[in-house]
């Protein structure tokens, strides 16, 4: 895992995306530095997903260039798939596994071999021990989502990109991913990671974006982004989306349930 703070990890120019008349991302540019945690947040359908879904090499961007480890996408995106560890919102391991099984599944798809350690590391992690043999479709949310995690974790890639990586956990879960999330930085990782709990977010994010309808409203550190000494990271987004927080009659920024599990 390189350590070299000045390497960009994710390069984006003039990025845009439309879907028929919907513009999804309108001439987005970005740099994330290599040892950074990068916050992305925005409203449901500013186009946090789109991006993702371009940097993983999902869809291709509409105009625009965009390259993350070096690599330029959309042609090298098997290579990058190869390398990042990807946890997607709306996505859960297939049904018909376990939860033994996926990870088994997802190393030998990365050519690791010999990883029943790495498989009996995020079991236990996750304590999964007693259900690392059950059906997916049996699990539980919270138990789905930690074997998300634990694929996304398990191959110990250059670069995580994260979308909603706390859903459904529960708080001691929400904490435990917390602390290995910074463990993984000082290690010298990159996280790009998308999130609607902003108080777990102001205390990992070393600099973040806010995007909406398609268009970024800030880049930096909070501190950069602040108007008022006493803003934090929910006050600072509301504003740049347009909403108050003292304002009863805006709508409020979307919320996670937690379930257990």
């Amino acid at each position: 895992m390189s350590t070299d703070p000045a390497e960009p990890v994710i390069e984006i120019n003039a990025l845009g995306k439309s879907f028929g008349r919907v513009h999804a991302l309108k001439g987005v540019d970005l740099e994330i530095r290599r040892g950074e945690f990068f916050g992305f947040f925005g409203p449901n359908g500013a186009g946090k997903t789109t991006l993702l879904r371009i940097l993983t090499g999902q869809i291709e961007p509409g105009t625009g260039e965009a390259s993350v480890l070096g690599i330029d996408l959309p042609d090298g995106a098997v290579e990058v798939r190869s390398r990042v560890g990807v946890v997607p919102e709306f996505e859960s391991p297939p049904s018909f596994l376990t939860g033994d099984e996926y990870l088994r599944f997802v190393l030998r798809a990365r050519g690791i071999t010999d990883g029943s350690g790495r498989v009996d590391h995020w079991i236990d992690f996750f304590e999964l021990g007693e259900h690392r043999h059950t059906l997916c479709k049996d699990m539980s949310k919270g138990m789905r989502q930690k074997i998300m995690l634990g694929a996304a974790f398990i191959h110990e890639p250059d670069l995580l990109l994260l979308d909603e990586p706390f859903i459904n956990l529960d708080p001691l879960f929400q904490l435990k991913i917390q602390n290995y999330l910074r463990e993984y930085i000082e290690n010298g990782g990159t996280i790009f990671m998308c999130s609607h709990l902003l108080e777990i977010a102001e205390r990992l994010c070393s600099r973040l974006a806010i995007i909406d309808d398609g268009e970024l409203r800030g880049v930096g550190t909070l501190a950069e982004l602040r108007t008022e000494e006493e803003d934090g990271l929910a006050e600072v987004f509301m504003r740049m989306v347009g909403r108050r927080v003292s304002d009863p009659e805006k709508e409020a920024p979307p919320t996670t349930v937690v379930e257990g599990g």
